[in-house]
């Protein structure tokens, strides 16, 4: 994920302190909102302002969405084309399911580079909520787990935070009708299945629905993205990333300061490689919800070096990411999704 180079240090191109003279919701010409109003069809009914900090009782439960990670932790390392993968996808399927979901597996055959893996059988999973308006926000997280010859990973925020956190958004939002349609999208693929990340080895699963959407002529209909990965960190700190549009980085922002999050939500920017590119080049307008200084203060550091310890090493587990990390993201997200549909145009 996310390497705009080949390691962690070239990845992070340029820091973007300045992003704290930048005006929420100027960019692109959107004007400002009153984000105290509850729009009707918005999740959760109870908004409390006090001290300038938004009280928002979103209905989001990091307990659940934690469980939902432990269950994937549990299922073992959950590279694409695994046994385990295909368990965390039987998973996926009937929680979505349960929250009484339609849900669409997308299958498709990945080439890559990696000759003990030429061909690997992937899917993407779709769990439509039908809106008041038939095009369509997309929020998204990789479900797959970064394949390792020598270690044992078991993704527990790279791969299981973003997931337990759309699983719970599923819950919480079938409950109401929102706006806009929203398609509740676990990729596969994400990760390089041959080491290093470069080409076109990564982003398989984001790359085939973008890819399928322009076949079928709807690309279009999609109007905004939302991507979600390594949201659990104990030590939660969201960057800005730099490839993201403005406008959707700003009003998250926002709604994060307004819930009492600022401190989760960074002026620090970064560019950043994920499942939300493909969706960039296709001129939708897209954004992504990383923090990507997991075990910033750790030892013993991986190949992310002392900034990113604990990434795509076997210290990636349960006990290094907490509900109230979930919790944090799933409320911001659910809280600005309103501002996002109203700026849609």
């Amino acid at each position: 994920m996310r390497n705009l180079s080949r390691s962690y240090l070239n990845r992070i191109i340029i820091v973007f302190m300045t992003f704290l003279l930048i005006i929420p919701f100027m960019a692109f010409g959107c004007q400002e909102k009153d984000k105290t109003e509850m729009p009707v069809n918005s999740p959760g009914d109870e908004r409390i302002k006090s001290d300038n900090i938004l009280r928002l009782d979103t209905g989001f439960d990091g307990s659940l969405a934690f469980e939902h990670v432990k269950r994937q932790v549990d299922f073992g390392p959950r590279y694409s084309g695994s046994q385990a993968i295909k368990q965390t996808r039987e998973y996926m399927k009937s929680q979505l399911e349960s929250f009484g979901l339609k849900v669409e597996v997308d299958a498709f055959t990945a080439i890559t580079p990696n000759p003990k893996f030429p061909k690997v059988e992937m899917a993407n999973l779709i769990a439509e909520i039908p809106g008041e308006k038939p095009e369509v926000i997309v929020i998204g997280s990789h479900y797959d787990t970064k394949w390792f010859p020598d270690i044992h990973f078991v993704g527990a925020n790279d791969g299981g935070s973003s997931t337990g956190v759309l699983l719970e958004l599923a819950r919480v939002l079938s409950k109401n009708r929102p706006k806009y349609t929203l398609w509740l999208t676990f990729f596969d693929g994400e990760e390089a299945m041959n080491g290093v990340w470069m080409g076109t080895d990564n982003t398989y699963g984001s790359r085939h629905m973008v890819d399928r959407l322009r076949k079928e002529g709807k690309i279009g209909s999609v109007k905004a993205m939302i991507l979600l990965d390594m949201v659990g960190d104990k030590e939660l700190g969201i960057v800005r990333d730099a490839n993201s549009v403005n406008w959707m980085v700003n009003t998250i922002w926002a709604n994060a300061t307004k819930l009492g999050y600022k401190k989760h939500f960074l002026d620090l920017g970064m560019y950043i490689e994920d499942d939300h590119i493909p969706f960039l080049k296709a001129g939708v307008p897209a954004v992504d919800l990383i923090d990507f200084s997991f075990g910033s203060t750790a030892s013993n550091c991986g190949p992310g070096g002392s900034g990113n310890c604990y990434w795509h090493t076997d210290q990636d587990t349960l006990d290094k990411i907490s509900a109230e990390s979930l919790k944090v993201v799933g409320d911001t997200v659910l809280a600005s999704l309103p501002d996002i549909a109203d700026q849609i145009r």
